[in-house]
């Protein structure tokens, strides 16, 4: 399993930036050794305004209801 980490200028400066993408090492490191699936590829976005900002226990939760959508079972097209 392979994790990419993202966060545009739109973030802020390089603090911002860097901060944004410590918390999100955080949050993968705690969820996808647990939730995620082997030979998966997972990218992790800074969004502005809300990942340095966004408490950590909620983006614990949004990361684990994130990747429980992502591995559902696709449903048949009609």
């Amino acid at each position: 399993m392979r994790v990419g980490y993202t966060c545009s200028k739109k973030v802020g400066n390089a603090v911002a930036r860097n901060r944004a993408k410590r918390r999100l090492r955080a949050v993968a490191a705690q969820i996808l050794p647990d939730k995620g699936r082997p030979g998966w590829d997972y990218v992790l976005i800074g969004r502005p305004g809300v990942t340095g900002s966004h408490p950590f226990a909620a983006m614990l939760a949004d990361l684990e209801r994130a990747l429980e959508k992502v591995h559902q079972p696709r449903k048949p097209r009609p």
